[in-house]
């Protein structure tokens, strides 16, 4: 953020990538139901982030969404520990 190189078509990007990624997760039974959905939170935050971005909303607002969206992915990462390298995996 301080740099100025995160833009909205980044995350949306980011949000294609997580969208396909879960949904092929979810269908092949790597994730579980549960993790599909969670992470669905993390999906939406993103897409938030998106859209403040894309609203010249203010970089501190922004990097306090950014901050949350951190630490709700951190919990969904102890709660499905198998997750986050799954989708990492999938890159």
């Amino acid at each position: 953020m301080a740099a100025n190189n995160l833009n909205a078509e980044m995350v949306r990007q980011e949000v294609e990538f997580l969208q396909a990624t879960l949904e092929n997760l979810r269908l092949n039974g790597t994730i579980s139901n549960d993790s599909y959905l969670n992470a669905g939170a993390v999906e939406g935050g993103l897409s938030m982030l998106a859209n403040l971005i894309e609203l010249g909303i203010p970089t501190s607002e922004i990097k306090d969404h950014l901050d949350q969206l951190h630490e709700r992915a951190g919990r969904i990462d102890e709660a499905h520990p198998n997750l986050g390298p799954s989708v990492a995996a999938s890159r």
